[in-house]
């Protein structure tokens, strides 16, 4: 899917046991060195941050989580942790987040599932089991509702075709089916949205969205906005504006979360962790292009102290 790149790779000179050092004597005796502390996280890729944790538990006998929630605070914390967490298991942890307790975050199961590709899904559902001794898809289930939910499990299936083949007969099936099943008859037919959008290649969807344009002589998006709305619109849309260019969709998401009165931190972390070894120096590119300024500034005038340091680090 086109070019991507990260900012986070893995670090070529590393030694876990010497980081384990490093981090057992930044949080040692009076007052923490944070500098060391987000040095070390932010210059280390998922894998061996997992190292440094293992070496730090046989070296003091102590979990390097704990020891780091007993010394930072705040979003500092928060960002510091989940780092130390494998991706899947990050999302694993937001998504029973969302869905722990009274109501139900939405807009996060949708950020998550609807962005991930079949093999994070898979990871994510055994993190997910393993973790909190729970089944992922009744969890969705039983937390939401109606075509949110058929979207959801469509999605949680993991059944996406992962190739790059086009095949233009079915992009102009696939478009008339999805016109009859929402522009053209009363109420939207769920179930050909779900089998679409879930199922097919990227590739293959945007071929479905050119079809879709020359059928109707409107843009899916359009057509979703008129057809849907809520978190079913949140999620389809989600899913054709991945399929067009994720990176895209995250920079929005990122600019969103910064708009406005207040920060959304909760997403910034999210993102900036998860994407930081996949394709978080696309997405600042592509935020400078669509927003004409940078991610990196954006962020520094928005957050502070060790918290704006460590998400600063991320990105470089």
């Amino acid at each position: 899917m086109g070019n991507f790149h990260p900012t986070i790779r893995h670090h070529h000179d590393f030694d876990g046991e010497r980081d384990a050092k490093k981090l057992h004597k930044a949080c040692k005796g009076m007052g923490t060195d944070e500098k060391v502390i987000i040095q070390t996280l932010s210059n280390r890729s998922s894998d061996q941050r997992q190292q440094i944790k293992d070496k730090f538990k046989a070296m003091y006998g102590k979990d390097l989580p704990e020891v780091l929630k007993g010394e930072l605070s705040g979003n500092f914390e928060k960002t510091a942790l989940a780092l130390l967490d494998q991706p899947w298991e990050y999302d694993a942890r937001e998504l029973r987040k969302a869905m722990k307790g009274v109501g139900t975050d939405e807009s996060v199961l949708i950020e998550i599932l609807c962005t991930r590709v079949n093999q994070q899904i898979l990871a994510i559902k055994d993190a997910y089991k393993r973790m909190f001794d729970k089944d992922l898809e009744s969890d969705v289930k039983s937390d939401t509702s109606g075509a949110l939910r058929k979207i959801l499990l469509s999605v949680l299936k993991a059944s996406r075709d992962q190739g790059m083949e086009i095949n233009e007969n079915l992009a102009e099936m696939d478009a008339k089916n999805l016109y009859e099943a929402g522009e053209g008859r009363w109420g939207t037919d769920e179930l050909a949205f779900n089998d679409v959008l879930a199922k097919r290649n990227y590739m293959q969807l945007r071929a479905t969205f050119d079809a879709y344009k020359r059928l109707t002589g409107k843009d899916i998006e359009e057509a979703i906005k008129s057809e849907t709305s809520g978190d079913v619109e949140k999620a389809y849309l989600t899913l054709v504006r991945c399929a067009r260019d994720c990176q895209a969709y995250f920079a929005t998401c990122l600019y969103n979360s910064m708009k406005g009165a207040g920060t959304d931190e909760e997403t910034l972390i999210r993102i900036l962790v998860t994407r930081a070894e996949i394709d978080l120096q696309t997405i600042k590119e592509k935020f400078q292009q669509m927003y004409n300024k940078s991610l990196t500034d954006s962020i520094r005038s928005e957050t502070s102290g060790d918290f704006k340091k460590l998400l600063v680090a991320l990105l470089h």
